[in-house]
């Protein structure tokens, strides 16, 4: 391990050195033709013409150079990037516990592939749980945010039995992030991040428990609307939890129907005459369709409202209900009935 180690930076040691080499001899061979090359010392035309020929092809080469250096360092950023995107928002598997599930990220800024949204479906034996959320601002200190808080939920999931305590660890986490990053950069770290977690149960029985996020879209049949209308609780961060955090009851994913969890940036997206996206209104006609194309839809609309520039990061998570168990009594929608005495679930 010590020789590798060792021999990991002799390595990027000489790949510098060798970087170097050709420009320095290119330099090099440029000053030796003009200080010791006769026809370079003459003023007639030729002379002239010969001179800077070859100072053209030494810049020439000079530029080719440096071009083909910063599109390997951009491709290394990319790799990296691409590597750090897939443990923070790890690619969501196509069938989650009889659900088929489809999520995807857009980043506001060009070439950028990760920023401040986090979403993750997980199976427990408590159910399907998922998390939406959105960091307050952009770039690295909104990354490590989302890190912290998306690394929490993986293991609280788990852990706890009710959604309450899922959440009440979230706020830890994001606290105890916060505060070490300020100790850290001696700065005061205001930051807070909305948040909404889902839990699906066996018979499709939905609870929630919203901090400041959208509430997702309920798709079944031609019907798009709303999962719920209740006031959510403040953000994470600024403020502190209730003492009471029994989850919302929120009726019953059917067979056939569909969520579609999502960002502020998905409604708050603008054309170039400031009206609103209609996330909503892309959606219409889109409950028959699986997840993945959903997505692609909604991402379609969305770039063209937006002349292919959103002003800020966009996350969508679809959740579609594959399962053939038997529907629960009650109307559809807002109105139907929910259930008052709810019954263990055991994961599938």
């Amino acid at each position: 391990m010590m020789s590798i180690k060792a021999a990991v930076p002799r390595a990027g040691a000489l790949r510098r050195v060798l970087s170097m080499g050709l420009p320095t001899m290119w330099g090099a061979v440029a000053i030796t033709y003009k200080l010791t090359c006769p026809l370079a010392q003459q003023n007639g035309l030729g002379a002239r013409v010969a001179t800077s020929a070859v100072f053209f092809a030494v810049g020439t080469g000079l530029i080719v150079h440096v071009r083909r250096a910063l599109l390997r360092e951009l491709r290394q950023a990319r790799q990296v990037a691409g590597a750090a995107q897939s443990v923070l928002l790890r690619p969501s598997p196509p069938r989650i516990d009889g659900l088929s599930v489809a999520a995807a990220q857009m980043s506001a800024d060009r070439g950028a592939t990760i920023g401040g949204d986090l979403y993750e479906a997980v199976a427990t034996e408590h159910g399907v749980r998922v998390v939406m959320g959105d960091v307050r601002g952009h770039g690295l200190a909104a990354i490590g945010t989302a890190a912290a808080v998306l690394g929490s939920f993986r293991e609280a999931v788990h852990d706890e039995p009710e959604l309450g305590g899922v959440l009440r660890r979230l706020d830890r986490a994001l606290a105890r992030h916060l505060r070490e990053r300020a100790e850290r950069d001696g700065t005061t770290a205001e930051e807070f991040v909305t948040v909404l977690l889902l839990e699906i149960g066996e018979d499709g029985e939905l609870r929630a428990l919203n901090c400041g996020h959208p509430w997702p879209y309920l798709l079944s049949g031609s019907l798009v609307e709303p999962l719920s209308c209740e006031e959510p609780l403040p953000p994470l961060g600024p403020f502190p939890l209730p003492g009471d955090l029994t989850g919302s009851q929120c009726g019953h994913l059917l067979p056939s129907e569909s969520l579609v969890l999502h960002t502020d940036g998905a409604e708050d997206a603008r054309d170039a005459h400031g009206r609103f996206f209609s996330l909503a209104e892309s959606l219409q006609g889109a409950a028959e369709a699986p997840p993945q194309a959903v997505l692609g839809r909604v991402f379609t609309a969305l770039l063209d409202h937006t002349g292919g520039t959103p002003n800020d990061d966009v996350a969508l998570l679809v959740l579609r209900n594959d399962r053939r168990h038997k529907r629960p009594s009650g109307a559809r929608g807002t109105a139907r009935p929910t259930t008052t005495n709810p019954q263990p679930t055991t994961h599938l």
